[in-house]
């Protein structure tokens, strides 16, 4: 019956883990999207829009 609690709480702080490592990478990417100004942000949707319109093809050829 021991061994059965040690498992869930090794379990559990598993998880706990797994949740706090997940809140730092989300914070992390956060933080790395905000560090852009504005004028950064419009110019990188630019470039990804213009690459996007550049290789899709027209609507009447396939």
């Amino acid at each position: 019956m021991r061994q059965r609690m040690q498992w869930w709480k090794l379990l559990g702080l598993a998880g706990v883990v797994g949740v706090a490592a997940t809140g730092v990478v989300v914070a992390r990417a956060e933080r790395r999207r905000r560090a852009y100004t504005p004028e950064e942000i419009r110019a990188r949707l630019r470039d990804r829009h213009a690459e996007a319109t550049a290789t899709a093809p027209a609507d009447g050829e396939r």
